[in-house]
């Protein structure tokens, strides 16, 4: 890592104080949140009514088990993604905003973990319910493959040569 990065890191290259680089990465990382929730917020109001679908009672046992792992992954990612802002505003002025700020990363990371499992479990329904079990285990997992490729692996690998 070059000595100009290390700087960047910790705010000095760009003149900020610790509190002044704390405030940046919390508004980045709130900003971050507002770009990944709308889409799970979709996908969540999607999947509330499927089940009343006139379709929906096709669905084999299996594919109702998959229905419901979406559903609550997809709860449970909302709730995680939006748990930063509620915590933000809760712990407002309370003078540990760099632990906030350390806290929400980590349910930012989370919840778009359980987003991009959503995301793979949905795609995989779909193509299961449309196109049979093997596509849809194929879609499914190549999609999850993806998500976990590009939202993990990259940014990791490149945390690696750093």
């Amino acid at each position: 890592m070059a000595a100009s990065e290390a700087d960047d890191r910790d705010g000095r290259s760009r003149g900020e104080s610790k509190k002044e680089r704390v405030d940046r990465e919390l508004i980045e990382l709130l900003n971050e949140v507002r770009v990944a929730l709308p889409g799970v917020q979709v996908l969540f109001a999607f999947l509330l009514v499927v089940p009343f679908n006139q379709r929906f009672v096709e669905l084999t046992t299996a594919e109702r088990w998959v229905y419901y792992a979406t559903l609550l992954s997809t709860a449970l990612a909302a709730a995680l993604l939006i748990a930063p802002s509620s915590y933000h505003r809760l712990r407002f002025r309370q003078g540990d905003k760099e632990q906030m700020l350390l806290t929400s990363n980590r349910l930012l990371v989370s919840g778009l973990a359980l987003a991009a499992l959503s995301i793979a479990l949905a795609v995989g329904l779909i193509s299961e319910f449309i196109f049979g079990k093997g596509p849809g285990l194929v879609a499914g997992l190549g999609i999850g493959a993806w998500l976990a490729w590009f939202w993990y692996g990259l940014p990791l690998s490149r945390r690696k040569q750093d």
